[in-house]
């Protein structure tokens, strides 16, 4: 797998958390995937497709981060995972993916999104779009962690 078509994912994850949410995120260590079960309680899923690549994202948080997250964003914490929950980690893999479309533009790959879905519960599972290798990378914070996966076919 590519870690130039990797990386523009990666930064602007960090980057829109950090900027919409105020809260830094820590990369850890890049690992295979070989399974389709979350590692956290919340999902979100977009499929790209372009002329040199078909693939898809997904960014999972654990409860307390992404409580976190909206507190910081909107004010508000459910307390749990509900309805508006679901709606802000779909809006974030949307910012996610936007960031690294323009960032991957300026390097000449262009691709579609799609529509994100969001999945949630304990053990809920991911299914990409694509028969590639699956790179899942976690982000950690004072509030937990969120992952990072990505599945591209070569």
């Amino acid at each position: 797998m590519n870690v130039n078509f990797i990386n523009p994912f990666l930064q602007s994850l960090l980057n829109v958390i950090s900027t919409m949410a105020s809260l830094e995120l820590t990369p850890g260590k890049p690992q295979i995937k070989t399974d389709n079960l979350a590692k956290g309680d919340v999902s979100g899923l977009i499929g790209m497709v372009g002329p040199q690549t078909k693939g898809s994202l997904s960014i999972t948080f654990e409860q307390k981060l992404v409580l976190q997250i909206m507190q910081n964003m909107l004010g508000e914490n459910p307390g749990k995972i509900n309805e508006e929950v679901t709606d802000l980690v779909g809006e974030i893999t949307n910012m996610v993916t936007g960031g690294a479309k323009n960032l991957l533009g300026q390097k000449g790959y262009e691709f579609e999104m799609a529509t994100p879905m969001v999945v949630s519960g304990q053990g809920h599972t991911i299914s990409h779009k694509a028969n590639g290798t699956k790179i899942i990378m976690p982000f950690t914070s004072s509030h937990g962690t969120a992952y990072i996966e990505v599945c591209f076919e070569s």
